[in-house]
């Protein structure tokens, strides 16, 4: 996927990064929604570790990264909401394959206003879903750049915004 020059919602520097560090592309949703305290976002768990993360993958044919990150979001926490088409900020990892090597990776994340969780979705026998402050989101995620994000997001006017022309809905 060509994403220089894009008008996918990526950072105009993400082709470089990714071009020096040999990482691959993933796309991933920040899922939040507004309560009377505040914003809470959502983690899902790794199916393989259990360990609490965005959900994210790789890019799908067909879809915009931000759609893309939707799906994901959908598949991995029955979420449907609202998309926003512009990225807020990447998240590097190193994914752990089956056969034990680690392949880095980057993460375009996007933000989703979570307007409904299904009861029963795609992987719900494979993870764990939870809504945390985002304060308490970076203190059990295991990436920095995620923790630094969540924290970001928390004080970010975005999260307060009820929607606008750069959003899209993502079933």
């Amino acid at each position: 996927m060509s994403i220089e020059g894009s008008g996918l919602g990526l950072p105009a520097d993400l082709a470089a990064l990714q071009k020096e560090t040999g990482a691959r592309l993933q796309y991933g949703a920040l899922c939040y929604k507004l309560t009377r305290k505040g914003v809470q976002v959502l983690l899902v768990t790794s199916r393989d570790t259990g360990r609490w993360l965005l959900p994210k993958g790789w890019p799908i044919d067909g879809l915009t990264p931000a759609l893309s990150a939707a799906r994901e979001a959908r598949d991995e926490g029955g979420v449907k909401g609202v998309v926003r088409e512009e990225c807020i900020g990447l998240v590097r990892y190193n994914k752990l394959m089956p056969d034990q090597t680690a392949i880095a990776c980057i993460i375009a994340i996007f933000p989703l206003r979570v307007q409904n969780l299904a009861r029963r979705y795609r992987e719900m026998n494979q993870r764990q879903r939870k809504w945390l402050t985002p304060e308490q989101a970076a203190a059990l995620v295991q990436e920095p750049d995620a923790a630094a994000l969540f924290l970001a997001f928390s004080a970010h006017p975005l999260a307060r915004m009820p929607g606008n022309t750069a959003e899209k809905l993502a079933d």
